[in-house]
């Protein structure tokens, strides 16, 4: 008997709107809602607003973690590193003045770029209705199963 596959929407929930996940990501790199674009995202450097100010969409259901500063530190690397190497090949310039320059540049991008990092990943997660952002609700964390004992 072969198996059935159903695609589309369990018969069970409605149907509900397709989210277009690169205006998504665009508004949330802006700093703005993932819904509207026109609240702001962020009360503070990278403290989430609980909804947005404009159209009341929930934004603290967001689960970003670790990941903004893991795709900062790869941007911020990709950029950085060539231009070091690039200005050692070229002009050598003494050890101190490298440390002048790319470490501020390092901060700085880093700074620049976090926030909208943050903000792009929460505006895929409403797209996608990851976390709570869609209809169905993320079911309880399940309690971690007891650590066995041993006997002595």
């Amino acid at each position: 008997m072969p198996i059935e596959i159903k695609t589309g929407p369990r018969p069970d929930t409605p149907a509900e709107p397709r989210r277009e996940w690169q205006r998504a990501v665009k508004r949330g790199a802006r700093l703005r809602c993932p819904a509207c674009g026109e609240g702001r995202m962020f009360n503070g450097f990278l403290k989430v607003n609980d909804a947005c100010p404009h159209c009341g969409q929930a934004l603290n259901l967001h689960k970003a973690d670790d990941a903004p500063p893991y795709f900062t530190i790869t941007i911020v690397a990709h950029i950085v590193v060539p231009l070091l190497l690039f200005v050692e090949q070229t002009y050598a310039p003494a050890e101190w003045l490298h440390a002048v320059i790319w470490l501020p540049l390092s901060l700085v991008l880093s700074l620049l770029i976090l926030p909208r990092v943050k903000g792009a990943l929460i505006g895929l997660q409403w797209a996608f209705r990851m976390h709570g952002f869609g209809a169905e609700e993320d079911g309880p964390v399940p309690e971690p199963a007891p650590k066995a004992t041993r006997a002595a």
